[in-house]
């Protein structure tokens, strides 16, 4: 992360679709494909939103691909080619935004900001319906059991013999479901020459994690039998009401000790590469300083018997801004509160996080996530930098 970022505070973005409903007056919310659908039908409220977010501060952009995924393209009616096309004009439209954004800011052949693009991938959960990357109910072989309406949910299997084979077999499929999104990109090289950092997002389960992380694997061989410039790349997760949302089969909950351990412990798994950053992302603000002050102890006893050389990891955190959407309604109820107050203060909340110089974190990438939009990133560039 230190090479693409010399700076060691990083501002990211916001919520992307919600800032095309809000902002812009797009209504993506009842389409499987989310803000991917207006890169059909809007390709220009793309590249405006995308320079919103510039124009506020922020010095990495989003892909809008976060739903996108061959079953989501399928239910949108979308066959695989014409999916990978839209997959990669998505991309196209960041680089566009950029280069606008860079043409605006030119000052004497010099850029005023480096601006980075993430590869936005949602997890698994984001192409169900309703959306699982809150609850990670998923169905075989992606999971124990797909969500029912009628209760009785439950995202992990049992420990012992047939259950340990099943969540194997499910950690296989959800490795190929993100290696085939991977696989678009790097057969694109020019996209994957253009593309800064790889961001997957909301994971709401330990096996997805893993899945990742073996994806990950398999890519970075390929990488380097090809002769290709590596990428850095984060996992974020959600901790809905403060909480990892996986729930053992004894109804324990699974700690955030036992959340960090998956994704940077070397060796486990039969994966050995982890990601250079890791955080949350879409949980709300108030959860935040508890959760990075339990993930900062974890990084510290883990890598702190980890193989030495391997770094301090970069902290990722995107909290929403404070309104919960209902995955089967498909609408957002509104917190209470005042907003400019809300939004002083989420900001403030997050700045206070990146003070902190050093212990246990090699540098930090915060942004917004959900229902926040570029006036919230301006807020929080002023504070960050104040």
């Amino acid at each position: 992360m230190q090479s693409l970022f010399p700076n060691n505070k990083v501002l990211l973005d916001g919520g992307f679709g919600t800032t095309l409903e809000s902002t812009f007056g797009l209504n993506i919310s009842n389409t499987p494909l989310w803000s991917a659908k207006a890169v059909v039908e809007r390709p220009d409220v793309i590249v405006q939103a995308h320079l919103a977010f510039l124009h506020a501060g922020s010095d990495i952009i989003l892909t809008s691909t976060y739903q996108c995924s061959y079953a989501t393209f399928e239910r949108a009616g979308y066959g695989i080619e014409e999916a990978k096309k839209i997959f990669i004009k998505s991309i196209e439209l960041a680089i566009q935004a950029r280069d606008l954004f860079y043409e605006e800011n030119d000052t004497h052949g010099r850029q005023s900001r480096n601006i980075r693009i993430a590869l936005s991938l949602g997890s698994f959960g984001a192409s169900l319906v309703p959306a699982q990357e809150f609850d990670g109910f998923y169905p075989p072989p992606f999971g124990p059991k797909g969500y029912a309406s009628t209760g009785n949910n439950y995202n992990s299997f049992e420990d012992d013999d047939q259950g340990r084979e099943l969540e194997r077999q499910a950690i296989g499929a959800l490795t190929d479901f993100h290696l085939q999104r991977l696989l678009i990109l790097l057969e694109e090289r020019r996209l994957w020459n253009m593309v800064d950092c790889i961001a997957f997002e909301t994971v709401p389960v330990l096996r997805e994690i893993r899945a990742i992380r073996k994806a990950m694997d398999i890519l970075t061989e390929r990488i380097a039998s090809e002769g290709l410039e590596s990428k850095p790349w984060w996992i974020s997760m959600v901790f809905p009401d403060g909480k990892f949302p996986q729930v053992q089969k004894d109804n324990s909950m699974t700690s955030v000790r036992d959340v960090v351990k998956t994704v940077l412990e070397r060796g486990g798994g039969n994966v050995s590469t982890a990601p250079p950053a890791l955080g949350v992302n879409c949980t709300s603000i108030e959860y935040i300083p508890m959760l990075i002050l339990e993930m900062g102890k974890a990084v510290n006893e883990i890598r702190g018997t980890s193989e030495k050389g391997c770094g301090k990891p970069w902290l990722v955190v995107y909290p929403n801004g404070g309104d919960v959407y209902d995955p089967v309604t498909q609408t957002w109820k509104v917190a209470d509160g005042d907003k400019e107050n809300k939004k002083d203060v989420w900001a403030k909340t997050l700045a206070e996080l990146t003070s902190s110089e050093g212990y246990p974190w090699g540098g930090y990438i915060v942004g917004g996530c959900c229902r926040t939009g570029p006036e919230h990133i301006q807020v929080l560039r002023q504070t960050v930098k104040d």
